[in-house]
């Protein structure tokens, strides 16, 4: 996931007189001027809380009095008068905005939790300015409608169509009460958006578990029962253990925890962390930001926000979302039913005297893996330490592939102790990225994983990619190894892709650049960088056992894949119950009155024939932080989506003999280099030579 500031507007009369005069930095700001450091990288060490509200503002300020001059311009609109010219405007923006919303994500505090909010609402007011111009859009019009005699290349044609359509889909069409209307809306709707974000950081932390006695943490190892008292003394809680809530339903210590009765405190602690009804309680936000989008969409003459937002996806209409998930759906639902009943099986054989629940599927799923599959895993986690498997395992393929090596910078400043920088070196030799790994929990940091640019790629403003990405892995206790699960060791390879995409990026453009693709495409690189994890060339290089450095067993390699099948209905359905509620929810039409985010959230998944009591949602409605605080509204399904992009390309690589640097260095050129440069059906079948075929990823599922 590639984490994004949402944004709002005020009125377009506001947010243009606010362009009269542009407020200058003072010369100590640290983002006054480009950073001196390797690659333009942030220079944390002289950045302050209190350095990024000025910044921002006089980003805001300048880049309107950037924009205005090219509406402004009383040359005929041309290409580059226009277009490019808007290329250029906003670089100071851009400087501090990249950096603020990384940090804001990763490392936030109270007061970069308020700034975020109030600035929510004079970002889109800045991006309402320039979208809803008139002067301006008739000059991007005008050139977009001489398209066809223009002698433009083709990333210079993309870009024409892509800004084109990004004016119209933002409202520049709406006219009179309609457009003040639409720019009201979406004021508000980013204030809501940062506040949910906000909201949602303090009821994760505030709802993290708290043991009191030792024996119910029977089941849990020495080393992660030492994690958990660590956290607790950190927070003050000495004598106590604290288990952090990870972003999704489903916890990391359910599988051990012996004590059913903890379990499900657990579970419920991870369920109602955002329903407590005190003042990190979403759900009112959450029934607002509903309504509002549905009436945005109203006024842009779409039925449903997510008829408007899959407008520029590769998908394109809710319709075929539909269609895609059912051909998924009742085959999950008969495979998620078969797994219960064998889970099932397994309780009853230990006369365990109770149906299963929620909180009970992931530790009777683990004893059914290790019984059918002999997988243990405690047997698998002191192979995967996680500073071995990203160095030796994550850069090791990236290495094998595309050619790229990896140096460890000490020099640069970072903005918290945990996090670790490395220059990027193409195949030739020559320096081209930087990247950064935070890889360890903190109660002030967003749940779940993701990817950011610190500095964006374009050929046209000489920048090279500054790339970070940021998981919630448990930090361990002094002394002890980061062992991690091999689900962990998959989301690095993920988060890795998303990197690739971003390092590989060779665009002019940068609204073209890297990751800026449509949500059902840019997880396609990530989800197939997975692969890599298990191939073996990869794999002998990285999974050692922490303490002898003994390479994983063959045995154990082979549980690792004979089981990938396993238990394959509840993860695709837990994830699928979360993008057909996402849909439910963008799906509303306009004046549809929701009351009740409970029961609407019951009876929408109802309606999918997935609302099975074993099998939550990957997210609830109350802390779905993908489609309310960040950019993934109507477009969780992406996930799912590009998992078809992604095993269906990787077939074509097993087909011509797997990981080697030829095939690498193709799928490269024809996907990763390419950003939003290329129609995403035109540029897959360029690499695939075929549209998706949908079988290999239901062949990856065990289902058919």
């Amino acid at each position: 996931m590639r984490n994004y500031l949402i944004a709002a507007s005020l009125s377009l009369a506001l947010a243009q007189s606010a362009a009269a005069q542009a407020p200058s930095l003072p010369p100590g700001n640290p983002f006054a001027q480009p950073s001196t450091l390797p690659y333009g990288a942030p220079p944390f060490d002289r950045i302050r809380n209190t350095d990024f509200e000025p910044a921002l503002d006089a980003g805001l300020s300048t880049r309107l009095i950037e924009v205005s001059r090219i509406a402004e311009n009383p040359a005929p609109p041309t290409f580059e008068n226009t277009l490019v010219a808007l290329q250029k405007a906003g670089v100071l923006l851009t400087r501090v905005l990249n950096v603020f919303g990384a940090v804001a994500a990763a490392n936030t505090n109270d007061t970069l939790q308020k700034l975020q909010e109030s600035f929510a609402a004079k970002y889109s007011a800045n991006r309402d300015a320039i979208l809803l111009n008139p002067k301006l859009f008739a000059r991007v019009k005008a050139v977009y409608d001489k398209r066809k005699t223009l002698k433009l290349d083709a990333e210079s044609q993309r870009l024409l169509e892509v800004t084109y359509k990004n004016f119209v889909l933002s409202g520049a069409n709406i006219s009179g009460p309609g457009r003040e209307r639409f720019q009201a809306l979406n004021k508000e709707e980013a204030s809501l958006g940062a506040r949910f974000s906000n909201l949602l950081v303090n009821a994760v932390k505030n709802g993290a578990f708290i043991v009191s006695r030792e024996e119910d943490l029977a089941g849990l190892s020495e080393n992660e029962k030492a994690t958990y008292a660590a956290n607790a003394k950190a927070r003050g809680f000495d004598g106590k253990w604290l288990l952090p809530l990870k972003n999704t339903t489903q916890q990391p210590a359910l599988p051990n925890l012996a004590k059913r009765e903890v379990r499900k405190a657990l579970f419920d602690a991870s369920w109602n962390r955002a329903e407590r009804g005190d003042s990190n309680d979403t759900r009112a936000v959450v029934l607002r930001l509903a309504a509002i989008r549905a009436e945005k969409a109203k006024l842009l003459g779409f039925p449903s926000f997510a008829a408007w937002k899959l407008q520029d996806q590769m998908a394109r209409t809710p319709e075929a979302v539909d269609a895609f998930f059912a051909r998924l759906v009742p085959l999950l639902k008969k495979k998620s039913l078969q797994e219960a009943a064998e889970i099932q099986q397994q309780i009853n054989a230990q006369k365990g005297g109770f149906q299963l629940a929620s909180w009970d599927w992931d530790r009777y799923a683990e004893q059914v893996r290790k019984a059918k599959y002999d997988l243990d895993e405690s047997e698998v986690k002191p192979y995967f330490e996680l500073n071995t498997v990203l160095e030796k395992g994550v850069f090791h393929a990236a290495n094998l592939l595309y050619g790229i090596t990896f140096k460890e910078r000490h020099d640069l400043p970072v903005y918290q102790s945990d996090v670790r920088v490395w220059e990027v070196f193409d195949h030739n030799g020559q320096p081209m990225a930087l990247f950064y790994g935070d890889y360890y929990k903190r109660d002030n940091k967003s749940g779940g994983a993701w990817m950011n640019n610190f500095v964006d790629q374009s050929t046209l403003l000489g920048t090279k990619p500054v790339i970070t990405n940021v998981c919630n892995f448990d930090k361990p206790a002094p002394g002890q190894p980061a062992l991690i699960s091999f689900d962990d060791v998959r989301t690095m390879f993920h988060e890795f892709g998303h990197a690739l995409h971003g390092l590989f990026a060779s665009q002019k453009y940068i609204d073209l650049s890297g990751t800026n693709t449509a949500r059902d495409f840019v997880e396609f690189p990530s989800q197939f960088n997975e692969h890599w994890a298990l191939d073996p060339a990869v794999l002998k290089n990285y999974a050692r056992h922490y303490k002898t450095g003994e390479r994983i067993p063959q045995p154990i390699v082979d549980k690792i894949k004979r089981s990938a099948t396993f238990n394959q209905g509840y993860v695709f359905t837990e994830a699928i119950e979360a993008a057909l509620l996402d849909m439910s929810w963008h799906k509303l039409a306009p004046g549809q009155k929701v009351s009740d985010v409970d029961a609407f959230e019951k009876a929408a998944l109802h309606s999918t024939g997935l609302d099975l009591p074993q099998v939550p949602p990957r997210y609830r409605s109350s802390y779905f932080l993908h489609i309310w605080g960040s950019s993934y509204a109507a477009g969780y399904y992406a996930y799912q989506w590009t998992k078809m992009l992604s095993e269906d390309a990787f077939v074509w690589f097993e087909e011509h003999g797997g990981l080697t640097r030829a095939n690498g260095d193709r799928f490269r050129k024809l996907v990763l280099s390419r950003g939003n440069s290329q129609d995403y059906g035109t540029m897959y079948r360029a690499f695939r030579g075929k549209d998706p075929d949908i079988r290999p990823m239901q062949a990856l599922l065990g289902i058919k």
